[in-house]
């Protein structure tokens, strides 16, 4: 096997750093061979070289699909890359939910929301429900969670009054719906709410979907961001973290805890 050189990473098709990739585009003209060439010469633009449109097709009226494959001399030194990571540790719902009432002695309570126009709760739901995603339980089947799932296209002030209502300790907030980056409007209009009803940090705030990252969630504020292959447990094992984190600090405690004091 070939030895991989990190300091100028490349693209891997047929053999190590051949630099091969597979590019896919749509252009606003009928397919034709000056449609062929007109997709070739824009990827040579790119900077790719040895271009092969390896598919073309009519997909709407004045619409060309290509799928290309070519290659690129160009690396980056993978040693070099810092990208914040959730980390954690691992731990099963029964050790989650094991140390949930040893540390925390309460449920934690989690309301979660598509808001704006996304309508699709796929991603919520796989986290939210008891059924989970691919074998990995969701939050409501956990003892240690008390969770509403507020479905889809909830305005973002309903989901703030819920979760005051609720007396949330965490907002779980999932975008699926990109286009024109419609996700980051919709995160930054949270946290502007939070900020403008005077709740800002109140809650553990955590947003997911396929074009979210945790570099992203936090540069706009969230403690945490979860995209394609996250579990439940990797959210509710965050959670359970951030919240005795928080309690540590002072920033929030045990509800045994607050009734001594309303004694």
């Amino acid at each position: 096997m070939a030895e991989i050189n990190l300091t100028s990473l490349k693209p891997y098709g047929d053999t190590t750093d051949d630099g091969a990739i597979q590019l896919s585009f749509t252009l606003p003209i009928e397919p034709s061979a000056k449609a062929r060439e007109a997709a070739t010469q824009l990827v040579r633009n790119w900077g790719f070289f040895d271009v092969k449109i390896a598919h073309m097709s009519k997909i709407g009226v004045n619409y060309s699909l290509f799928v290309v494959f070519a290659r690129t001399d160009k690396g980056i030194d993978y040693t070099q890359l810092e990208v914040p990571d959730l980390g954690g540790e691992k731990r099963s719902y029964k050790e989650i939910d094991r140390l949930i009432l040893a540390n925390v002695k309460r449920p934690i309570r989690v309301v979660g929301a598509c808001t704006g126009y996304d309508a699709h709760t796929v991603g919520l739901d796989a986290i939210l429900s008891m059924k989970g995603f691919d074998g990995d339980i969701g939050l409501e089947r956990y003892k240690g969670f008390r969770t509403v799932n507020m479905g889809s296209q909830v305005p973002t002030e309903e989901l703030i009054d819920r979760a005051v209502k609720e007396k949330a300790d965490a907002i779980l907030l999932s975008k699926v719906v990109s286009q024109k980056d419609i996700h980051l409007s919709d995160m930054r209009d949270l946290m502007a709410r939070l900020k403008k009803r005077g709740l800002e940090g109140k809650f553990i705030l955590v947003a997911g979907g396929p074009r979210v990252t945790h570099k992203m969630a936090l540069e706009l504020g969230y403690d945490a961001g979860f995209t394609i292959g996250a579990r439940p447990s990797d959210v509710a094992n965050f959670l359970y973290e951030k919240l005795v984190e928080r309690m540590d600090k002072g920033e929030t405690e045990p509800m045994s805890r607050k009734k001594k004091r309303g004694k």
